[in-house]
């Protein structure tokens, strides 16, 4: 384990995510991360594709979810 000197003030935004989102402080800088270098590696890609790009290598199987899917942002 590394430590990374971040500024107060991405700290704080860390923090208000996690929140939100569920996830330590630890785990969400974590996803940020991760989720900048795929898209960095992945530029054509949307955020949305990079998500299932990665479930589809955990063999996610979204059907056994009971999940709405919302089209353009609206239900």
């Amino acid at each position: 384990m590394g430590i990374v000197k971040i500024s107060e003030d991405l700290h704080e935004e860390i923090r208000k995510s996690s929140s939100v989102m569920t996830r330590s402080i630890n785990s969400q800088a974590e996803f940020w991360m991760k989720m900048g270098m795929l898209a960095e590696l992945n530029p054509n890609l949307t955020y949305a594709e990079i998500i299932q790009q990665q479930l589809k290598q955990q063999e996610f199987d979204v059907s056994v979810c009971d999940l709405q899917v919302v089209a353009g942002g609206q239900k």
